[in-house]
């Protein structure tokens, strides 16, 4: 049986073998194809034993070798004629080493024309759209080749069924706050002559770029979260573009629905998206285009024949009119109530707003496009966008906080039980932003000086209460626990890269404040044992607080538990209220210039000031600190009285405006 299955394995690949000479004009192919066909050439030669092992790898593929090798054993021949003893034969000598195994060929060009179309024009190394990368590419390489590059959505001629039905989804992405023109979709069968093979294939495979781009869109595959922050680390699950591929392709008329599916499907992205629909019922869908004549910029001043056509364009008087100090304007003059018009145009478009007819602003007026996206709807844009970063499914029970909410939610099978106020990273320290799973708590917790501030502190003398200890060879500085512990009576783990978590804190006072953004990244929980008996399912605010003073004692939850770590400055409260929240880490500005929403020049983003910092500053250093420490004064003669910080800053240790970020 096993020797049948590999001659049938030898079989499938002996075509393959004849494409040797073909493998330079098909550089092209994936690699994915590449390691399949290696696969199943390793798997037909390897010999078929019960006792082999693997011996070593190469590209990914297990080479087999026997566990006894035959060939080189001794051979014991008995010698029957006198009964002797039997001979020892010496071991044969070894064979000649095999020459090194090349690579897979890859296949030649099929030879029906269309699918010779599309194999041609996949080795081709132009782009098929521009944002396209180059591992998305390989994998709709890899698709076509299992269906040896027939087209997958263009049958006789025309679109299929499936092709029409994600083209539609495609040309409804503005709905998700995506842009249609981002997937362009392809025209067959309206020339006034037949489509060529070519043109069927370019057409086959644009399709199938666009699906595949749109998909890792929705997923959250258009803006880099690191280009806006370090702080913001979602693990995106990006779909590869065959798997999205093969999932329409064998949709039919269900491929749009297949397509809409990648979007987010939370309640809160669902309520943002609506709001967006109704912002754009009313919005003016065009406006009129004006083509000026060629000319030169004009600015505040100046004299133009191209004036009246603006004048026209922006519905202002044929000129300006006269008063008491001036005769009437000239109809050519470029004066003060065209530049302002022109000015408004500018800023709707996205624009510099300086009032000077530019050859981009003239571009701008020969095009009837919708105008600029509001300020609405960019802040509901933004937040949808978020919304794409998070997990598909948030999980039936989990743990929500929305750091400029200052607000913490857990939920229980998809419904709210509790919700509480906490405080968050400063904005010199943000919380980050990321999704984590909740493992255990620890009461009665001590804590360790971080080195971060571990000089300030031994420096000031003010190490009363603490402990030295040794920790992996280093001298550190121990908080034992207790009331006034930085952590509180308890903290919730869930590791992480950023070394964060949520955790109690003895400064009850500033959870008084509306603005609560003290802490260097952490989350401090008001009322942390109300908070213990919502996720910890077998132990009771009661029972948890007779273990204070006991020791400290690490609780497992049974089952781990999502915590998410959100950044929403814009939502649709319970009661359908849609409402902003402050941009207390500045994030929006980065994120509406990286979706296209505004010019680089109008989004002011107030990032935290550490990130704000450059190395040219430094000789202005002096004036700068003496500024920030008059503004921590301030603060401390105005905010709640404290202890010690939940990262150890005790209230007499100095605070510095750029606190160093070394654990958290």
């Amino acid at each position: 049986m096993i020797f049948k299955q590999s001659c049938g394995n030898l079989g499938r690949i002996q075509g393959v073998a004849d494409m040797r000479a073909a493998s330079e004009a098909g550089t092209g192919i994936a690699r994915t194809l590449s390691v399949a066909l290696a696969a199943l050439l390793a798997f037909s030669q390897a010999p078929a034993r019960a006792e082999e092992a693997p011996a070593a790898t190469e590209s990914g593929v297990v080479i087999r070798k026997a566990a006894v090798d035959v060939a080189n054993e001794p051979v014991v021949t008995p010698d029957a004629s006198n009964g002797a003893a039997p001979t020892v034969d010496a071991p044969a000598p070894p064979a000649e080493p095999a020459p090194a195994a090349e690579g897979p060929p890859a296949p030649v060009a099929p030879s029906e024309p269309l699918p010779a179309a599309v194999y041609a024009r996949l080795n081709d190394t132009a782009p098929l759209l521009q944002r396209l990368t180059g591992k998305e590419r390989e994998a709709i390489q890899a698709f076509y080749a299992l269906g040896n590059f027939k087209p997958i959505w263009i049958e006789n001629r025309a679109f299929t069924a499936a092709a029409n039905a994600a083209i539609a989804r495609l040309r409804e992405a503005g709905e998700d706050g995506l842009d249609p023109n981002a997937y362009p979709v392809p025209v067959v069968g309206k020339l006034s002559r037949p489509d060529t093979d070519a043109e069927i294939a370019e057409a086959d495979l644009k399709l199938s770029a666009a699906l595949a781009l749109y998909a890792r869109d929705a997923r959250g595959g258009r803006v880099n979260p690191a280009a806006i922050s370090r702080l913001i680390t979602p693990t995106l699950d990006l779909p590869p573009a065959d798997t999205v591929l093969t999932r329409l392709a064998a949709s039919g008329s269900g491929a749009g629905d297949v397509l809409q599916s990648y979007n987010p499907r939370q309640p809160g992205y669902l309520a943002l998206k609506k709001r967006l629909a109704g912002l754009r019922a009313g919005r003016t869908q065009g406006a009129p285009s004006v083509k000026l004549p060629d000319g030169p910029v004009l600015k505040l001043g100046m004299s133009d024949p191209r004036v009246p056509l603006l004048r026209s364009r922006f519905g202002l008087d044929a000129s300006a009119a006269g008063t008491l100090d001036s005769a009437p304007g000239e109809a050519d003059a470029y004066d003060r109530a065209v530049a302002d018009a022109v000015k408004n145009f500018q800023r709707s478009r996205g624009l510099p707003a300086n009032g000077t007819l530019t050859r981009a602003t003239v571009a701008a007026l020969a095009s009837s496009s919708v105008p600029k996206t509001s300020a609405s709807e960019a802040d509901i844009l933004v937040n949808m966008e978020r919304w794409r970063w998070l997990p598909p499914e948030l999980g039936p029970n989990y743990v929500f906080v929305n750091v400029p909410e200052f607000k913490l939610k857990v939920f229980r099978d998809g419904q709210v039980r509790d919700e509480t106020r906490v405080i968050v990273g400063k904005p010199t320290s943000p919380t980050p932003t990321f999704s984590g799973m909740m493992e255990y708590a620890v009461v009665n917790p001590s804590w360790y000086v971080p080195p971060s501030i571990l000089k300030q502190m031994l420096a000031s003398g003010r190490t009363a209460g603490f402990e030295v200890v040794r920790r992996g060879g280093n001298i550190s500085l121990r908080q034992p626990p207790g009331e006034r512990n930085a952590l509180g009576f308890i903290k919730f783990m869930f590791p992480n890269q950023h070394a964060v978590y949520l955790h109690d804190t003895p400064n009850r006072s500033l959870f008084s404040a509306s603005t609560r953004a003290f802490s260097h990244g952490c989350v401090r929980v008001d009322d942390p044992f109300r908070f213990a008996d919502a996720v910890l399912p077998s132990w009771t605010q009661e029972r948890l607080k007779k273990l204070i003073g006991k020791g400290e004692r690490t609780l497992r939850l049974p089952e781990k538990l999502p915590v998410h770590l959100a950044y929403f400055t814009a939502e649709v409260d319970d009661l359908g209220s849609y409402r902003t929240l402050p941009d207390l880490y500045g994030y929006d500005g980065p994120m509406k210039v990286a979706l296209g929403l505004a010019a680089r020049s109008e989004a002011v983003a107030k990032a935290p000031a550490k990130e704000k910092r450059a190395s040219a500053e430094a000789a202005r250093s002096a004036p700068r600190q003496a500024v920030a420490r008059e503004a921590v004064r301030s603060e401390r003669r105005t905010a709640p009285r404290r202890s010690s910080d939940m990262f150890g800053e005790p209230e007499s240790a100095p605070t510095y405006a750029y606190p160093p970020r070394s654990y958290w």
